[in-house]
Parts: C-alpha cells; structure tokens; sequence
C-alpha cells in the first residue's frame, strides 16, 4: 500500500501516520451509525451548501494521501514500473469500490445492473491518487501551485458563469448545475442520488486539488526547515481566510465539492495535521498510536468495514430485522440512552473493533498492499 511506504523511511513522520489512521476511524465512525434516522447533527453530512465536523473526514484522507504521495514518490524516477505501480493500485481502488457498489447476498451476488452505482469513495481515491501522483512525478511544486489554482479557478467559472441549456448556471441542488448535469446524463441511474453523486464526475477534479494541497504540505514536512509548524500554520490559515471569502460567491459545498470548500477543508487539514505534528514529532510526545496502527492497513481496514456493514445490512434475522437492526435493537437500545446515543455508540464500537482489528494486524506485521 502506498501509505505504508512511509514505514520504509529512515525518519518517520509520526504524526502522518496518526493523521492518516485517525482519519479511516472516524470514516468508519460516521459511516455506521446504528440507526440513520436517530443521529448527531455533527455526524451527519451537511444538507447541501455549508459543512459539518463529518464533511472534512473524506476530504483529510484524500489530503493525506497527497501528503503520503511526497514520501513514497518523492526520489523516484517516473519509468514504467512507477507507472505500473501506480496503475495497479488505481485498478485494486476502482475495483473494490465497484465491488462493494455491485455486492448483494442474492445469487449470483450482484446487484441488477441498473441498480450499481459507479462512484463511490473508493473510486474517488483511485482517480484522485492516479492523477495526484503523475502530476508529482512530473511537475515542480511551482507548477503544482500553478495547476491547482487553475483547477479551482476553472471548476468556479465551469459551474459559475457557463450557461447550461440556455440558463443561467447555479451551485444549487437542480437540473442547471453543471456538475449534477453531467451526473445525470452521463451516470444515470448509476448513483447514490436520482439527480447527483456526492463522488461525481466533474466534482472529482477539485477533489485532486485537495490532494494537491496535501502534497504542498507533504513538501514542507520533507524539507530541511526549522520552520515547518510556522508554514503549515500559515498555509492553513490563509486556506480557511480564502475559503471563507470565496464562500460569498462560491459556496462551500461537499457535494459538488467546490472550489471554497478545497481551501477550507485544506485549511483544517493543515491546522489538525500541525497540532499532531507539534506534539508527537517536534514534543516527542507519543499518543495516538492505535490511530497510526489503522493508518497502517488504511484501504483495508475502510474496506472491510464497508462490506461488512453493507452485509448486516442484506442480512435478514427476519422479515423485519437485518442482523444491523438485530444487533443496535438488542445490545445497544435502552430506555435511560437516548435512540442518538446509542446510535453514536454502536458506531463508536464499530470503530474501536476496526482500531483493534489494525492493531492485531500491525503487531504481527499483517500489512496488506493495495
């Protein structure tokens, strides 16, 4: 696995790999809540424009796999088997993120063709991992900064300013947006939603932009500078002003992941990945290492939580029950908790299963490549 490259460094970056695992944990945590219709506002996903704690998980990972991308790729000379390598481990993401789309328990265990959906997060980081790690191995960071201006620059004006059919262009949940346009027409009824797809076509492209940024910091944390928590507390402070001003006029939004809502998320991203760093690599201070045991098996560890969620929920206990109602209904409703509690505490034990699961992997040196 790319991320687990870092482990072949001489000098760890501890606080990478906390970030990481971190991250993978509170995908799993919000993922899994016991019941959808009884959850914590800060654990659901924003309605549309604005964001929540949980919408910066997915956009942290994709951040840290920029990061990651600088220590596994940085001395490599591009060639084919660098290339092999890296289309390899994008075709294992795309195919275990259709796999976990198309998976049913009703033979021949696929869902009706017009029933899979395409994208998914998986898919995401494939496509964004692919594209991030040729443009690394080919461009200076002042190129970089360059493409990723463009990138956010050009997505704006794209969904902005480009009429769609005759009409004026908008960012809002209808037929003219540009980025829930091409879902529809391209995908069809292959997505999450009748009318767009959280991981979409067009919004995939930002979404590099925010690998982009987490190689920037990557950069700053290889560097041979006194000064790396002044950057990244620079960089991420200038990210959060900028997002928040662009706001005005280009809404933070996950869903089609705009061009706001890149800086903003980097913004976080930067500031969390700081703090971490301070205390762990600079302090010498360790905690967290449950997290950096999950960051080891990271792909895997996401993987396996998926298709098991998704399998107790095709299990059935009986017509009414799946083995995920069975389990939240028996073990973890009671009438002293509230239905929200225990919902946010079955997710949090499905999180610390996985966190154990890492560990037992990592301590008898179990690490899978994807």
């Amino acid at each position: 696995m790319i991320f687990y490259e870092l482990e072949q460094m001489n000098k760890r970056v501890i606080s990478v790999d906390i970030f990481r695992g971190l991250t993978i944990v509170l995908m799993i945590l919000v993922n899994t809540p016991g019941t959808w219709s009884n959850v914590y506002a800060p654990l659901l996903h924003a309605d549309w424009h604005g964001y929540t704690p949980t919408d910066l998980v997915f956009p942290f990972f994709l951040f840290i796999v920029g990061t990651s991308i600088v220590f596994a790729y940085q001395n490599k000379t591009p060639n084919w088997p660098v290339y092999r390598k890296i289309i390899i481990r994008t075709l294992k993401l795309l195919g275990l993120g259709l796999f976990l789309g198309a998976f049913t328990i009703d033979f021949p265990f696929v869902e009706n063709f017009e029933s899979i959906r395409f994208p998914g997060v998986l898919q995401r980081i494939g496509i964004v991992f692919f594209f991030a790690s040729l443009l690394f191995l080919h461009c200076n960071w002042r190129i970089l900064i360059g493409i990723c201006i463009a990138i956010l620059l050009g997505y704006w004006i794209w969904l902005g300013f480009i009429p769609l059919n005759g009409e004026a262009p908008t960012f809002e949940r209808a037929p003219n947006n540009w980025a829930n346009f091409i879902d529809l027409n391209v995908l069809g009824t292959h997505m999450y939603k009748e009318d767009y797809d959280p991981e979409g076509i067009l919004s995939s492209l930002p979404s590099i932009a925010t690998a982009l940024m987490g190689i920037f910091t990557g950069l700053i944390l290889r560097a041979k500078t006194q000064s790396k928590i002044k950057f990244m507390i620079l960089i991420g402070v200038a990210c959060l002003f900028l997002g928040y001003v662009w706001d005005l006029v280009f809404p933070i939004n996950k869903a089609i992941w705009t061009s706001s809502y890149v800086l903003v998320t980097a913004g976080w991203a930067n500031l969390t990945l700081c703090l971490i760093y301070y205390f762990t690599d600079y302090k010498k201070i360790r905690f967290g290492s449950i997290f950096s045991y999950a960051g080891a098996n990271a792909i895997t560890v996401y993987f396996l939580s998926s298709f098991f969620t998704k399998l107790f929920y095709l299990l059935k206990i009986n017509d009414s029950q799946s083995v995920h109602g069975w389990i939240f209904d028996t073990i973890y409703t009671y009438d002293f908790m509230s239905l929200k509690f225990s919902s946010m505490l079955y997710g949090l034990s499905v999180a610390a299963f996985y966190c154990l699961l890492a560990y037992v992997m990592y301590k008898k040196k179990i690490f899978i490549k994807i």
